[in-house]
């Protein structure tokens, strides 16, 4: 559907959309509300101590699930969607690294952040290189570690996030998400949720007419959708 073919939303003066305007705004405030009540219950989530050594391939060598932290007394993982055989990283996770962006402001509230996928560092690194990424990434293929925390499940790969909190080398698991748990991290969906056409998703309750694609059909890597306007 072409830009001059979509519907547009039903058109009013100034004054009935400020009203409308105010009816969201109470929807939107007491959705902000809602979301620092489950923050504030996420922080009072008891921890599971990790018991595993850990060791990963990276750039330099071994890297063990400590060394991931730094110096700093929290990390989050990102499990990133590359198996073993793949040719390349999936699309979903691809587009939340695209979003993750300076680590500084992360270490600045004590949270290192890194990415661990199955796949060997050979294939990891050259694709970080071609998707302009300067993110930490190691190999797990050598150890059991999407399986144990839910990121590989009988040979398949699954969208993951983990988050880990640490007291001198002792590591503590404090919370996963997986599928659309990742969402908050890929500001393209809040900013697209903006607009009249929202995600143009099948899944949405969009009004009649809207455009409409299967969920996630759309994504691509960054550097393919040119391929789409060729």
């Amino acid at each position: 559907m072409v830009a001059s073919e979509l519907p547009l939303p039903r058109i009013v003066d100034a004054e009935e959309w400020a009203d409308a305007r105010r009816v969201l705004l109470q929807q939107e405030k007491a959705l902000t509300r809602m979301k620092d009540s489950v923050a504030a219950l996420r922080r009072r989530m008891p921890v599971v101590e990790v018991t595993t050594d850990y060791v990963f391939e990276g750039p330099d060598g071994a890297v063990r699930l400590l060394d991931l932290f730094g110096d700093q007394p929290q990390l989050i993982i990102q499990h990133f969607m590359f198996g073993e055989d793949w040719a390349e990283g999936c699309d979903g996770c691809s587009m939340m690294a695209d979003h993750i962006g300076p680590l500084s402001h992360l270490q600045a509230r004590r949270t290192a952040f890194a990415m661990v996928s199955r796949a060997p560092l050979a294939k990891l690194i050259p694709f970080r290189e071609r998707m302009g990424w300067d993110l930490p990434w190691v190999s797990s293929g050598a150890t059991s570690f999407n399986e144990d925390f839910g990121a590989t499940r009988e040979g398949e790969e699954r969208q993951a996030i983990s988050v880990f909190v640490r007291r001198g080398e002792r590591i503590f698991h404090s919370w996963s998400t997986f599928a659309r748990g990742e969402e908050p991290f890929m500001l393209v969906f809040d900013l697209l949720d903006l607009t009249p056409y929202g995600r143009q998703e099948s899944w949405e309750n969009s009004p009649e007419g809207w455009p409409q694609e299967s969920p996630y059909s759309w994504m691509r890597l960054h550097d393919r959708y040119e391929d789409d306007s060729a």
